[in-house]
């Protein structure tokens, strides 16, 4: 058997249900794991840790392609891809910015857009073009959502006659933007990283469109959780932030992945964006080790770290700048105020960056 399936891309086979690519019917058009993916979001192989990122650049590379290249502006710092014009040199680079939806409304899209730029400046990175869309899973071609209208007009732009290759981190978006480019369903869409895992050829007029696996980031702490904990962690729904005003050290706590300790200060206000079903707690900072002591895994829940000792920090001292303590894989911290030290604890497994805040 040499049929590919239509969902994730992988060589169909029907001899091992152990390995990727089984289906019991030789005729079927899906894996079994895709179709337990788009039937019942049960993933009988994950493959979060099983996609090699340097080999799907490096495979794109050698392509006479266009790069479309699709970043969740929800999780932006973990979507960043480290020396991204080394690895695709002379290639041409379309932004394609999705989740918009997720965002305030009252953020104008270009506030959005200067923060692109400004980060991609910051990070070295140069890109053609940026297309910012969002609402595509439900309701892309709603009168007033003009998003797929952009990405067309802004593939046939900067095409120049070629094919087009769309890459990005797992979990970006990148499948369930090319079903509402092509007007199907075929590509096998869900919150589980690693759901696409070969090249998928898609015929379109006049080119082929390729969908490619998701990219890994190791310190993303999506890589790392239970499967079963990402419909907790990752939002569906426009984020309703969370805010405190603070006039002591506190200590704000994200279930038990995150504790941000604000010293310091007198008035301070801290703005929380992430997934709603996140508890967050707030304590006082000098009751912070008790209660992380005594309440990591039953009241501060779920959690990836057994102590807090396992745990790294990060420190900034922010000087009276609006700085978002960004946590890669969940979302980020928005604090402005007097506060002298943000002092940030997380799972060895995640990355923390410090930025000028987006909203």
């Amino acid at each position: 058997m040499s049929k590919i399936c239509k969902g994730c891309g992988v060589v169909m086979q029907s001899e091992d249900k152990t390995k990727l690519g089984y289906t019991p019917k030789p005729e079927a058009d899906y894996c079994q794991r895709c179709f337990r993916i788009r039937h019942y979001d049960d993933v009988v192989i994950s493959m979060k840790q099983g996609i090699d990122s340097d080999e799907v650049l490096a495979r794109i590379a050698m392509m006479d392609a266009l790069v479309v290249w699709v970043v969740d502006l929800f999780d932006f710092e973990a979507n960043m891809v480290s020396g991204l014009n080394r690895h695709l040199l002379h290639k041409d680079i379309l932004m394609v910015a999705t989740k918009r939806d997720l965002l305030p409304a009252t953020m104008s899209d270009q506030k959005l857009g200067d923060f692109l730029l400004q980060r991609l400046k910051e990070l070295s990175i140069q890109v053609k073009g940026i297309v910012i869309c969002g609402d595509l899973m439900k309701h892309p071609r709603r009168d007033e959502n003009n998003s797929i209208d952009e990405i067309a007009y802004a593939i046939e732009h900067y095409r120049n006659e070629r094919d087009v290759v769309v890459m990005g981190m797992a979990n970006a978006g990148k499948s369930t933007m090319l079903n509402a480019l092509c007007e199907k369903g075929d590509l096998t869409t869900s919150r589980h990283p690693g759901t696409t895992l070969d090249f998928n050829e898609i015929n379109m007029d006049g080119y082929t469109l390729y969908d490619t696996p998701g990219l890994t980031r190791m310190d993303s702490l999506l890589t790392h959780v239970d499967d079963r904990l990402l419909k907790t962690m990752i939002p569906l729904k426009p984020l309703k932030p969370r805010g405190y005003q603070l006039y002591q050290d506190q200590t704000i706590s994200l279930a038990g992945f995150v504790r941000l300790d604000l010293l310091g200060g007198h008035k301070v206000s801290c703005v929380a964006y992430f997934a709603p079903d996140l508890p967050l707690h707030r304590s006082k900072q000098e009751k912070a080790d008790q209660l992380w002591q005594q309440h990591l895994g039953e009241l501060l829940a779920p959690a990836i770290d057994e102590s807090i000792k396992e745990m790294q920090m990060f420190e900034m001292h922010p000087k009276g700048e609006k700085v978002d303590v960004v946590i890669h894989g969940l979302g980020w911290f928005c604090v402005s105020g007097d506060v002298k030290t943000i002092r940030v604890y997380v799972s060895k497994y995640a990355n923390v960056t410090f930025r000028k805040a987006m909203i």
